[in-house]
Formats: C-alpha cells, structure tokens, sequence
C-alpha cells in the first residue's frame, strides 16, 4: 500500500494553523482565506505544487467517484457496490465534488484537458438527473395542484438505463429537499461557466420545478432521510430542512438565465416572492426544530450551511447548530436524529416500517456518521473559523482509513454495540455521498479552492452583500435599513377624486395615470399561467395560485405595456369580508407592514389602494379618510410611506419584466380596471353622499318550517318582508328541492344570491353569513393561513360544540377545507359554517404576527373559541349583542380580546371562575404542563387505556418535549372533558381549567 500523500491526510495546513512538519511549503495558502483578497488568492505561490496536488485530487476523482458514474445516464450510486441503483441526491453530490475539482483546475493554464473532462462529467450528471425527472413530466403537472407521494418526482432510478426501478408504495419518493437540492447546485454550476440547459423545452421543465418546490411550506414529505416522522411507519410531516433547502432554491434561481450569458429572454426563470416569503418565515417558525416529531436533527446543518445556507439570522442559525451539536454528536459522528435506527444491529432489515412502540429500542444505538464532522470542516471554512476546522479535522481522521490504492476513505457510519464501542460500516464499499464532501473539504482546506468558487452566486453571503445580478429581473437584495412604500391612490371615478381632494387627499382615476394600467391580481395569474407551457412535454404552466401581497407591490413591463395591479384585499369576492370597511382599513394597515417587512427586493415596493364609489357611501368612510390622512404624512405605525403620483414613482419601483409572454397570449384593455364616468360632478363632502341603510329586525327562527309543505313555504316567502326569515325560507327550499328549483322563475341558487348581495349592502351581517354558508362560499386563500398556525406547533380543529369535531392536523387544499367545513359544521349551524372560516383565517393572522397571544394553546379549537367570545360578551353585560350579526371587524377584536384574557382579567375584575371559563375555553394550559405530563406517566407507567393516556406506545415512541407526544394527552383530555350529555357547557369550560391545572401540583 503506497504512503498517503501529506497533502490529503487532516493533517493538512488550514487557514489559520501550522503547517505540520513535512507539510509542502505552501505559505500562501497559510492564512485566513477571509484576509486575502480573491485576486492575491489566485495566483499561487508555488505554481508546480499546486499542479502536483490537483492531480493527485484528480486521481482520486476518477478512482472514486467517476469510476462508478454510469457511463449511459451519468448518475451515481449510494454504495460503490451497487450497480443497479441510481440515487438523486448522492448523484448531485458527487457531481457537486467533481465540479469543485473543475472549478480548482480553471485557475491553472495548462491542464492537459482535466479541466474540461471534470465539467463534462458534471454536466452528464446533471443531465442525466433532469431527462430521469422530464420522464416523469406528468408527475410535476399533477403535483402542482396535488402534493402526495403518488405524484412525486422520483428520488431513485436504474443506474444505466434510467427507467423507475421503485413503485409509489415501495419507496418514499416525495422529498421536496431534493429537487431544491438540485436546482441549487444547477444554478451555480450554469453561472460557473457550464452548459446544462440546452433547449427550451428543458427551459420550461425548470421552471415547473420551481412550482414544484414553492410549496414546500404546506407539503408534509419524507425528509433528507427518506422516512417521514420518526416513528418511520410510513407517514410523512413538515421538514423544516426540505422548507429551508426550497427558500434557498426560489432565491438562487429567481432571475436565472439557465442558458448562461449567451441566454435569451425566455431562458429566465421567475419565481413567486410571496412563495418564496412563506417559505422563509415558516422555516424561521420552525427552528430549531425539525419537525413535529424530531427537535433536532443533523439535517438542519446541511440547511443553514453549505450547501443551501438557508438562513442568514445568526441568532437562529447558532441556536439550531447548538441544539445539533449538543444533543447529536457522538464519538464517531453526528447521529441523525434521536432513535434513529436506521442500519443499527437491533434494525430488522426485511421489515420496512418499524412496529408501534418499537422506537424506544433504538435509544442508544443510533449510528453515528462522519459525514456531519466534514459538513463542520465545510462550515468553519465558510466562517473562517480555523478552531472549528482543526477540532473537526481531529475527529475526523479518527473516521479514516485507506483502500487498496492508498487513497483516504471516509467510513459510512459506526454502530454502537451496546458494550461502550462501535462496529465499523463495512469497508469493502464507498459510501459516495461522504466521499464527495470529504473531497470538496479537502480542496477548501487545502487552498485548492476558494469559497467564492465553490459558491458562486454567494449563498453564504446575507442577500444585502451579495453582487448585484445585472439585468432586466427583480433579484433577492435583502432588508434595505430606509426602505419606504410607495403608495398610490387609485380613485375608481372622478366624482370620487373631486370629494377626496375636498379633504386634501389627492388622487389619481385609471385614465390620469395612462399608459400604465391598473390590473386585478386574477389578470396577472393569467398571464403567468403561460410560464412554463410546454405541450411536448405536457406541462400547463403556473397553477392558477393567487398573486400575493409582495408580487403585487412589482410594476410590470408585459408586451410594451406597464401595469400595476391592487392587493387581493381590494379584490371583490363571492366570501363577505370585503363588504366589511372597518375591517378594509385593518387590512389596509396590516398590507403596508407586511410589504414593509418583507420585502426583499431590489426597489421600492409600490402598493396600490383602490378607492370605490361603494367605499365613499359606507358610513365609516371617515375613519379610511383619517387613515390616508396618516399615510400622507408619510408614517403607518412607524412604517415609513410616500404617497405620490404613479408616473414620479415609477422610476424608484421594483420593475418585473415579463419577457416570455406573447403579443398574442394578451387580450385587449378591457380587463384594465375600469374608470367609472358621470354626467353629475357634485359631491363636495361626505354629508353630501347617500349612505348605505343601516338594517335592523328581530331574529326570528322559523325551523319549524322544515315540517310544512313546500307550497305553504312559498306562500310564507311571498307574505314575508323578513331578510333573515327569507335566507331561512330559500334554505329550507335548498335542502329539499335543490338549487335549480325555481319559483317565479327564480331558481333557488339565484334567489340566495340575489338576497347575500341585498343583505350585504346592507351589512346585515347574521343574514350574509347565513347565505353565504348556504352558498358553501369560503374565505379566499385560506390554505396559507391553517398552514402559519400547523407550523407554529399548533392545530385546529372545527366543529359545533356537542358534535364530532374536524381535525386540521396537516395542510389542506381550499376544496378539502370547503368539504370539511360543509360536512362536519353547517349540518349543525349554518352560520357557524362561515363564521368558523372567519375565525380560522383570523387565527392564522394573528399567530404570525402575534405568537404570544397563543402561548399555553396547543390545540385551537373554533367552536369553543368561539364560546369564549360569547362568554365574554355576557361577563361584559352585552347579552343582548348576537356573536352572529356582529360585523367582521368587531369580530376580530372580540377573538383578540378572548385570546388576551390574562392581561386584561383583573383589571376589569374577572371573577377566578371567570377566567377559569374563559381559558378553559381556548384550552390554555400552565408552562410546562406536557412536560410535567411527561414525568407523571413516566413515573406511574400508567397501562391503562379509554380517557387515560397509554404507556404503550406513548412512552415508548415519543420522548419528552416532542410536539406529538403533547398532542396525545391534548387528544385524551378531550375525550375526558367532552362530557356534553352529564355537563352544561360553562361547566365543561370550568372542568377543563380545573383539571388542566392538576398538575402543577
């Protein structure tokens, strides 16, 4: 066996340390790479040392890697031994290794062709992963709008012939974390000078990954480790390593031209910044934590470092490295995650999925791997921290060993043996994934390669320091320190303008601010529907998913034209809460923070509020004067603004060019928004304007109408002047007759409609609910909103109190949450059908930018928030306010006062029982109380089943502070406290309370 070269052991000189005796003399290379400047770095010192080192990496490579790339499809192994097997994600590493060593040869004149056998190597990799991926086309097309496992991209193909070699129920293919894995390393290899991409039909097929992964904050998946929760039975949850690897792709591919510098317009891939903002702040969310299931898991390192650097708040990053390095490094290595017990001596390697109970085995004998001690190296490297690389280069060669050519190979993993020490993974195989790393750190450490060519578009650089990317397209720049909003005030006519400037509010009407056009974000999802369309491969474009608040603060260039579209909150739905003012200033309000807070965009966001004639009429239109008073002042809640006119503000705005749309993919104007013109300019002031109605009658039940004849109803209908008596009525004839019944040739469905409308300009707000439920409408994009309050670790559940209530424990589609909320609350109360939406999206709102307001609240439960809310208003002596007809606004506040009952309980001096009834309500229970839970059982062992919390499988599956064992006894004290039959339901609420606190005893 010949002597391991010096260079290649760790004991190689690093930045920072001592060259070891017999080291090559390499002084340049000697001192931090942080302190020498990227061109004093590229010229070598010792020119022939560096050439003789290259190629000894290079003899490496082609022993260890590019000896087993399949020479047909060009992907690689797991294990040197398989030769049947292709693995994505062990294929992008290897392909990441190969490239480095390309990147390292360019710095040297005359490579003798090594330097382009490296990158063509890369390249067929590459390219071999996209035409396994564009095989499965049809799988991406259902994805977008379905996210399972039985739509997802393959993660593992035949080595040479490409074809899938895993069904859907053989394998957990649905691994979001890998496609964004991909499309980084694509990205920075295209902008290192290689050529992947080369037709426009692989164009397209790129883009409809970027649609794939934007998701990934609502799509429960298997995870880097391929086995979902960590009970691995076959279920899948939400990683916040495949969010942060998704975040990192959207932002290194956002303005990308995949044909490189010689690339056209339509070879620019765009991505959805709202996408991209819920990525990140629901990856924020989640750390340090993993998933539901897992606290902490070595996968994260992967996330927040090289390769994804996916987050760049130190606070946060050096919080979950701790969290992994205290609680997961071993001996030998990093153990995944805890009772890990894949590969372990006590793992059955016939059987798939693990038995119930059976986790608590593994404690103990997690395998340990290497390949965290080398992903540490690559991070030191990064951060220049010379201590951190010489710590984790001891370890490491503790991990070492060579093969038959001399060369160093890292071991795959050590198994504990229960005794104190660990069994070797067998070393006749190479683990490819560990080798590759160990070469790219290798390469760093060495001086052989610079982090700015390892990572060329800077990932590891906060997005404010990273190079400006030159061109036509929006890039990430960052939190600018004086971002202002620019605000525009659209008047829907002039009339409206004449009154707001009587009040000093100037204005602009859709023809002052021509040739810009004011847009509808449901115009601007049509036209990015047709990016991405490719009818040979079978791809449809962007899925018609709404345009949120960021992508509407861009001016767009489309065909010629220049358009700015209003927010969604200006949108005019079938769902009630845009008839509510109050509630439109809020989210007014609301609208200008998030853009300001969010917003990453090289520009100024440039929000458009559109005032309508309706708005002026609504008798709180004073109170949306006394808000744009404010902004022209130029504050929002100390959010800096500046109203002013479109075409001054224009040249300071994020400017998005839509460059692949056609002339004649575009209709003509007529879906501009439209200005409204008068022959009568007349209105001076707000007294001068007819107000809406203000409606008041008496609640009357007429149930017993179920019973009577369906021609005596109708006589009732005709006899009636009633809204709510008629919404009662026409939902008696709905039930029975169907909605296509007609009476006077009036079908039912058009009859309800016709009434939701009347009562709603009204703002009679029991009877718009009442039809609106009976419309099955639901609250526009609700989806995003029960997804903030899943990954904040809570759930939600939905249901009248006294029956079967609808678990919300994972994302759901808009359509599955209509059908849940039609199924399990409107059968028992209409109302509640649609005030339960409310209620839910208001939740989701305020957890985002309230989190304290549910601290103690594991499980939200709507009906019995709202019980709270009902509580409340009888301890405040408003009994006589009906929850139903309140507006949507007041509704809010009332969910907020609820919530907040700590704060505010003695000062308006709540009795104890009070309170008590009003937490146990919302299920609010004491700090620590799981945990308290957790130690109680452990201690008694309780085997008993029913409302008592069983040992086996709790105990033996779920460890203490996990998020799943808190929902266990959350899920038993429901079944213990749902007593409705013996208990009143204020008595209910004040048992909760009472036994909730029992263990703080």
């Amino acid at each position: 066996m010949r002597e391991l070269p010096k260079t290649l052991s760790i004991t190689v000189t690093t930045p920072g340390s001592t060259a070891p005796s017999g080291a090559p003399s390499s002084a340049g290379r000697q001192a931090s790479l942080e302190d020498i400047h990227l061109d004093q770095f590229l010229k070598t010192s010792n020119y022939e040392d560096t050439v003789k080192q290259l190629d000894i990496y290079y003899g490496i490579v082609k022993r260890q890697l590019l000896r087993f790339q399949s020479p047909i499809t060009g992907l690689f192994p797991i294990m040197s031994t398989d030769h049947e097997v292709g693995s994505v994600r062990d294929s992008v590493y290897c392909a990441a290794a190969v490239w480095s060593l390309y990147q390292a040869y360019r710095r040297i004149d005359d490579d003798r062709g090594k330097s382009y056998e490296l990158g063509q190597s890369t390249v067929k990799c590459m390219r071999g992963i996209l035409e396994c991926w564009v095989k499965q086309a049809h799988r991406v097309e259902v994805f977008k709008q379905r996210q399972s496992n039985q739509y997802a991209l393959h993660g593992k193909f035949h080595l040479h012939t490409g074809e899938e070699i895993y069904a859907d129920d053989a394998y957990n293919h649905l691994q979001i974390d890998l496609v964004s894995l991909y499309i980084i390393f694509l990205v920075q290899m295209i902008t290192s000078g290689l050529q992947i991409i080369y037709t426009q039909d692989e164009v397209a097929f790129v883009q409809n990954l970027v649609y794939y992964v934007e998701r990934a904050y609502r799509t429960p998946d298997f995870g880097m480790w391929e086995r979902g929760s960590k009970y691995n039975n076959g279920t899948p949850e939400i990683h916040a390593s495949s969010i942060g690897m998704a975040k990192s792709a959207l932002e290194a591919i956002n303005g990308c031209n995949l044909f490189g510098e010689k690339g056209a317009s339509w070879s620019v891939v765009y991505v959805d910044i709202d996408a991209h903002n819920r990525n990140r702040s629901i990856f924020e969310t989640m750390l340090p934590r993993e998933s539901s299931s897992k606290g902490v898991d070595s996968s994260l390192l992967l996330t927040l470092s090289f390769p994804a650097f996916a987050s760049h708040e130190e606070r946060l990053v050096e919080q979950t490295k701790h969290n992994v390095i205290t609680r997961l490094r071993g001996k030998r290595g990093f153990k995944r995650f805890s009772r890990d017990g894949f590969l372990s001596k006590l793992e059955e390697k016939n059987r798939r999925y693990y038995h119930n109970g059976e986790l608590k085995d593994f404690e103990g004998h997690e395998c340990e791997w290497p390949l965290f001690y080398i992903e540490m190296i690559i991070d030191g490297v990064f951060k220049s921290n010379s201590e951190q690389i010489e710590e984790y280069q001891n370890e490491l060669r503790n991990c070492l060993h060579t093969d038959v050519n001399g060369d160093p190979v890292v071991t795959m993993y050590y198994a504990p043996d229960g005794e104190g020490s660990y069994v070797r993974s067998p070393s006749q195989s190479l683990f490819l994934w560990g080798q590759s790393m160990f070469i790219i750190a290798q390469l760093l450490t060495a001086g052989l390669l610079h982090i700015n060519e390892l990572d060329p578009i800077r990932r590891y650089l906060p997005s404010y320091n990273r190079p400006r990317r030159a061109g036509r397209y929006s890039a990430f720049q960052g939190t600018a320190t004086d971002l202002v909003v620019q605000i525009v005030l659209i008047a829907e006519s002039q009339r409206l303008q004449a009154m707001m400037a009587t009040y000093g509010i100037q204005t602009q009407t859709p023809h002052e601010v021509e040739p810009v056009q004011i847009w509808s974000s449901t115009e601007l999802i049509k036209v990015y529907q047709h990016l991405g369309v490719n009818n040979k491969v079978g791809l449809t474009g962007r899925p018609g998913r709404p345009v949120g608040s960021l992508g509407t603060s861009k001016v767009y260039r489309i065909c010629g034209m220049t358009v700015l579209c209003y927010p969604l909150i200006f949108e005019v739905s079938d769902f009630y809460l845009y008839r509510d003012m109050a509630l439109l200033i809020d989210d007014i309000k609301t609208e200008l923070q998030f853009v300001g807070k969010y917003w990453r965009l090289s520009g100024r966001p440039t929000v458009c509020l559109l005032i309508r004639e309706e708005h002026m009429r609504d008798p709180q239109f004073k109170e949306m004067l006394d808000l744009l008073a404010m902004l022209k002042k130029g504050y929002c809640d100390g959010m800096k603004v500046r109203i002013g006119r479109l075409q001054n503000l224009i040249s300071s705005s994020c400017i998005e060019h839509l460059d692949f749309m056609n002339q004649s993919h575009l209709t003509d104007n007529e879906n501009a928004f439209v200005q409204i013109n008068h022959e009568y300019i007349g209105y001076q002031s707000l007294t001068d304007v007819p107000k809406a109605l203000t409606y008041v009658e008496q609640k009357i039940s007429l149930e017993h109408f179920k019973h009577k004849p369906t021609h005596e109803i109708i006589d009732t209908m005709r006899s009636t002047e009633s809204i709510y008596c008629l919404c009662q009525l026409w939902g008696i004839l709905l039930e029975r007759e169907g909605p296509n019944f007609e009476v006077n040739g009036l079908s039912v469905n058009q009859a309800l409609t016709q009434l939701y409308h009347r009562a709603g300009s009204l703002r009679y707000w029991r009877a718009v609910r009442y039809c609106s439920s009976l419309l099955h409408h639901i609250v526009d994009s609700i989806s995003p909103f029960i997804t903030t309050v899943l990954v904040n670790g809570k759930e939600l559940t939905v249901g009248v109190i006294g029956q079967k209530e609808t678990n919300f424990d994972k994302p759901m589609t808009p359509a599955e949450i209509q059908n849940v909320m039609y199924t399990t609350v409107q059968p028992y109360n209409v109302i509640q059908a649609v005030l339960q939406q409310e209620v839910v999206l208001y939740c989701g709102r305020l957890i985002a930018t309230n989190p304290s307001m549910f601290r103690g609240i594991l499980k939200i439960r709507i009906g019995w928030v709202l019980e709270a809310m009902r509580l409340y208003l009888q301890m405040s002596g408003q009994e006589s306010i009906d929850l139903e007809n309140l507006s949507p606004y007041q509704v809010r506040i009332l969910l907020q006062k609820a919530l907040t009952v700590s704060e505010w309980a003695a000062e308006e001096k709540l009795t104890t029982l009070q309170r008590r009834q009003l937490e146990g309500c919302l299920c609010r229970v004491p700090k620590n109380f799981y945990n308290k839970i957790w130690e109680f059982y452990n201690e008694h062992k309780y085997y008993h089943t029913g409302p008592l919390l069983p040992t086996v499988p709790t105990l033996t599956n779920m460890s203490r502070g996990e998020i799943t064992f808190s929902l266990n006894p959350e899920l038993h004290f429901k079944q213990a406290l749902d007593i409705d039959d013996v208990l009143s339901e204020r008595s209910q609420c004040t048992a909760r309370t009472i036994i909730l606190n029992v263990p703080r005893q």
